[in-house]
């Protein structure tokens, strides 16, 4: 992991304990290696993030 999965910046940037505390109970927005922006899907059971790169994250 290069970059934050909730704000997209790089993990050194700070020290992004908001942002964890915030994936606790929300998917992520960002793909962790590349940065690009993930197709987001909410439903009753979970989540599933999709990057165009990397494939599919599910909760």
């Amino acid at each position: 992991m290069t970059f934050c999965s909730h704000c997209g910046r790089e993990l050194t940037d700070g020290s992004h304990e908001s942002c964890r505390q915030a994936l606790v109970m929300e998917p992520p927005r960002y793909c962790a290696e590349c940065r690009r922006r993930m197709v987001v899907q909410v439903h009753p059971m979970g989540w599933t993030a999709r990057c165009s790169a990397h494939g599919t994250v599910q909760s």
